[in-house]
């Protein structure tokens, strides 16, 4: 992990070289910078296509899971806009005095669900009294990591909710993001993942065994907002199309939940 030591201009030399990767240009250094959740990845780049379309102008967007993120950003990194999977890591960010408040909207919603590879013979009961460990057979269970990782935090605390946490907490294989977990089990190489539902539905080699339902987590609350020392004149235009009836649409065909179009604030 980065220290807050980083310098700013090592992170800058960083976010150009992600720009030269993304476009092969380096006027694509000047592109709106973007850190976002890995789970948005799907309609986020679908979002950031449509808003190019439409006004010729680029975002660069980082994925990774929300906390290396906000890891990232505390250490320097000159993202322009964070785009959180939880609210968590955003209010760390806040508490730091490293986004500009103002800006700040709950955006997304989403579902958590239990998957299994494509093919796999697997029925599961998400119920009180769950007893997940016989369903894994000695497999591990694909989850972002329970400590950091808004997927995994959200994972953890239900099946603590149901009963199940005891009996598989030493057969998790903990991931770096959601869609790694994701990756475990469209490959068969982990029996069942916890992943988000816009996770489950964006990958073919996998399918969806049970949805955990609301109150065995908290409400996964996706916010955004501009970071504190942005000034990139395209920041602000880029976050008000994110809010829009057209990226509004976008987010919705991927299976998100669109909370807010209006206002700001969280």
């Amino acid at each position: 992990m980065r220290t807050a030591r980083t310098s700013r201009s090592t992170w800058k030399a960083l976010i150009f070289g992600l720009a030269l990767a993304c476009s092969g240009t380096s006027a694509q250094a000047r592109d709106v910078v973007v850190f976002a959740a890995a789970s948005l990845k799907n309609a986020l780049d679908d979002a950031a296509a449509a808003w190019s379309r439409e006004t010729g102008r680029k975002a660069v967007i980082s994925y990774a899971g929300s906390n290396a993120l906000a890891m990232q950003i505390e250490a320097g990194a000159p993202a322009d806009i964070f785009f959180s999977a939880d609210l968590d890591w955003m209010d760390h960010l806040a508490s730091k005095d490293l986004i500009r408040p103002e800006t700040r909207i709950d955006l997304l919603g989403n579902d958590l669900v239990l998957i299994a590879p494509r093919g796999a013979a697997v029925q599961v009961s998400l119920q009180l009294g769950l007893d997940l460990a016989s369903v894994l057979a000695g497999g591990r269970l694909a989850m972002g990591h329970v400590d950091a990782v808004p997927a995994g935090k959200y994972g953890k605390v239900a099946l603590e909710k149901l009963g199940a946490w005891d009996g598989v907490k030493d057969m998790i294989a903990q991931t770096e993001n959601v869609r790694a977990a994701l990756l475990l089990v469209s490959r068969g190489e982990a029996p069942l993942g916890i992943v988000y539902k816009t996770d489950a539905v964006s990958e073919p080699n996998v399918r969806i065994v049970g949805t955990f339902q609301e109150g065995t987590h908290p409400p996964i609350v996706y916010p955004v907002a501009m970071t504190r020392d942005s000034a990139h004149p395209n920041a602000a235009p880029f976050l008000e199309f994110l809010r829009s009836a057209r990226a509004k649409s976008l987010f919705e065909k991927q299976g998100f939940t669109v909370l807010n179009t209006e206002g700001s604030g969280s």
